[in-house]
């Protein structure tokens, strides 16, 4: 089997792995080095860097043969499929060839279990060990580190990489006994832990030590596989919101399970991934992260689940109608992020804006603000607008239909299904 073949069968096996971002590294030139993570070009798999430009990675695995036997994974042991292995020669050769032809920015590197965790990490090592060293590869490298590799291993590959990641792979430790009878959440979360540790160590390092290598600039995150349970958002968020207090991740990335084997504890073939209920969860893990908003918040025993017609912040105003309506010209930024229809950048717009005079609903289009969900839930200089009604009936539904439009197609298909069948 030649390289070419080997990249076929290894990009294709990758392609279920969703947390491919290069966010937070920042590698600038260097004289004698190839590669940097500050220029756009066209390649293999998109993704964005930090200031919201997209850029290109190589995301392959370095082999598909794996010894565990993970029922909704295509690369499981006992699962018929072409296998292949790169060397690392092969791969560290294959990415360079890449990037001189400006297909890629930079590699985004995972692996099936060869023989053992630590014998796979080794040579993901030596991969890394051969662009950054040997070729002197500068661009952005992502790896992820499998749960049950040696600690030293896991810190000699994090020196290597600008992000490392774990996988979670499934919300409960119900649902990996069952899956995934080979891992355990105490052999996922261990890496985790010493990932954070060792990121807080290097940062003290960096202050005292002007030349101290780098420790994964770019920090951590994981993935979680959404439908191939039961668990609810509600556990689903609660463990997001845990995972980002306890191990400071950059971020937890939602991948809708898609239907690859035949098992009575897996969705049958025919069921179609849960992409809007993936939407739903990518929209709650933003409140999280910028706007203020706690897991149990958002979700609670009595309402375990998203609502599917609204998104996840028009859902939580609605059930909080003693919040509303918030006066644009005194609320603080943090009732003001709380208004559907509001952002960060629109929210701080408002407060600069405020500085000079009072403003009223005119003015808020024009700084953004998205008027066909805020409009129910603010008031400028004391009013509403003009003939607006606030029966909530009427109100879901005008929400509802203002959702659609900003929708991917296939999951504004999927809202117009569920709002017919309501």
């Amino acid at each position: 089997m030649d390289v070419m073949e080997k990249l076929t069968i290894l990009t294709d096996a990758a392609k279920y792995d969703a947390a491919c971002t290069s966010s937070g590294a920042q590698r600038g030139r260097r004289p004698g080095y190839v590669g940097n993570t500050s220029s756009s070009v066209a390649g293999c798999c998109h993704t964005f860097s930090g200031d919201g430009r997209c850029v290109t990675l190589l995301k392959v695995l370095m082999t598909n043969c794996c010894v565990y036997d993970c029922k909704y994974c295509v690369n499981r042991c006992s699962n018929d499929t072409r296998r292949a292995v790169f060397t690392p020669e092969e791969l560290a050769e294959l990415t360079i060839q890449f990037y001189r032809r400006n297909y890629i920015e930079g590699l985004f590197l995972s692996s099936g279990v060869l023989v053992s965790p630590d014998y796979t990490t080794e040579r993901m090592i030596r991969c890394l060990e051969l662009l950054r060293e040997g070729r002197r590869f500068n661009g952005y490298i992502h790896a992820k580190a499998i749960p049950g590799t040696s600690p030293e291993l896991v810190t000699r590959l994090g020196l290597l990489a600008d992000r490392l990641s774990v996988n979670i792979e499934l919300p409960s430790e119900r649902g990996l006994a069952a899956l995934a009878p080979n891992k355990t959440r105490k052999a996922i979360f261990r890496p985790m832990g010493l990932i954070k540790n060792t990121l807080l160590e290097n940062r003290e390092e960096l202050v005292k030590y002007r030349h101290t290598p780098r420790f994964a600039p770019a920090g951590q995150s994981t993935q979680m596989i959404i439908g191939a349970t039961e668990d609810s958002d509600r556990h689903i968020l609660s463990l997001t919101q845990s995972l980002y207090d306890r191990y400071r991740l950059k971020r937890v990335f939602y991948s809708a399970y898609v239907p690859v084997a035949e098992n009575t504890l897996l969705p049958s073939l025919d069921t179609k991934p849960p992409l809007l209920r993936e939407h739903r969860l990518y929209q709650a893990d933003w409140l999280l992260r910028f706007y203020g908003f706690r897991a149990e918040e958002l979700l609670d025993e009595s309402e375990p689940n998203f609502n599917t017609l609204v998104d996840p912040k028009c859902g939580w105003a609605l059930r909080h109608p003693e919040f509303f309506p918030v006066e644009v010209n005194t609320a603080s930024r943090e009732e003001l992020l709380r208004v559907p229809g509001m952002g960060v950048k629109s929210v701080g717009r408002v407060l600069y804006a405020r500085r000079a005079r009072q403003l009223d609903h005119s003015d808020l289009k024009k700084l953004g603000v998205v008027m066909k969900r805020a409009q129910y839930f603010l008031t400028c200089k004391g009013k509403l607008l003009d003939g607006l009604k606030l029966r909530q009936d009427s109100i879901l539904r005008n929400l509802i239909a203002a959702e659609r439009p900003s929708l991917p197609q296939a999951e504004a298909e999927q809202l117009s299904l569920f709002g017919q069948a309501g």
